[in-house]
């Protein structure tokens, strides 16, 4: 009897043979091999010193003129139509004009140390004059101008007032209930450690920069 041959219904793939282990297909090393757009990366912060901002640079010195201009007017002022030891009404008796000579600090405290006041509220006007470089925020501007302009008011009256030059005595003609009699450089020295501590309290910086909250 003729044998018939049987034909494979499939070759096998030689690719594929037994005890071969399939290759693992090699997948792209980047985003830029794989064909997709690579996302940019963001660009540092500048975390450099910034530069003099000269227009909050001229706010706090124009601030400061203008105190201390109001300042040096008024005490001339109260100087020619005041009387010591005869107050004026104002309103009522919540406001008067009380004119008096005062050697010492606010309160009247520190009368025999003149000089020592003097020398701490120039210093106290230098450093707002070389921190105003750092202004990155207006409400810092004006409180700079503040305390700078009636820091250089009483220095004024400290140097060049009777008795004697850094002997001086500050003018003072402000009075209102409980509390000392004062002027206008003590009110924006005042303001300006307000507005310090406003600043503060919202968390701005000297340099604008806002403080993040943990």
């Amino acid at each position: 009897m003729q044998r018939t041959r049987r034909t494979p219904l499939s070759e096998p793939d030689p690719s594929h043979q037994v005890g071969d282990a399939a290759e693992p297909t090699p997948e792209p090393a980047d985003d830029e091999s794989a064909g997709s757009p690579s996302s940019p990366e963001p660009e540092p912060a500048d975390i450099g010193p910034k530069k003099p901002s000269w227009k909050l640079m001229a706010l706090f010195g124009a601030v400061g003129l203008l105190v201390l201009f109001l300042d040096q007017l008024t005490k001339a002022l109260a100087l020619a139509h005041l009387t010591p030891g005869e107050p004026v009404d104002v309103i009522g008796s919540f406001l008067k004009f009380n004119l008096i000579r005062n050697s010492g600090a606010a309160f009247s405290l520190g009368a025999g140390y003149t000089p020592y006041i003097s020398a701490i509220q120039i210093i106290v006007a230098l450093s707002v004059v070389y921190l105003s470089r750092r202004l990155g925020s207006v409400g810092w501007a004006v409180a700079f101008g503040f305390l700078f302009g009636g820091a250089l008011g009483n220095i004024i009256d400290r140097i060049f007032r009777e008795p004697s030059p850094f002997h001086g005595h500050v003018i003072d003609f402000l009075q209102t209930p409980h509390w000392a009699i004062f002027n206008v450089a003590d009110m924006a020295v005042t303001s300006a450690a307000a507005l310090l501590v406003i600043q503060t309290l919202r968390g701005i910086r000297l340099d604008g920069t806002k403080e993040l909250k943990k």
